[in-house]
């Protein structure tokens, strides 16, 4: 994964990932867990979301306001999927 990868995430050494043995938390380069970027991208995604929503509200473009509503509920569902793997390390 090269510098694409790391633009499309948004920060340098997005994807070198370290081995991932079990009992050991995945380290990306930056010290950053796997768990923390996967939260980051799922609040991302509710963000982008609720923009979206917000701007269909104002535009009256019905499909962008639903868009917004999906983007923000599987933004919602991935970030209560991280938290009950959280309970269980």
């Amino acid at each position: 994964m090269g510098a694409s990868h790391e633009a499309r995430l948004g920060f340098p050494g997005a994807g070198v990932w370290k081995g991932r043995a079990a009992g050991r938390k995945s380290l990306l380069k930056g010290g950053l867990t796997v768990s923390a970027v996967d939260k980051m991208k799922n609040k991302g995604q509710e963000l982008s979301g609720q923009g979206k929503e917000h701007v269909g509200k104002a535009t009256g473009d019905e499909s962008m306001e639903a868009e917004g509503n999906k983007d923000q509920a599987s933004g919602n569902v991935k970030q209560a999927g991280e938290k009950v793997k959280d309970v269980f390390k």
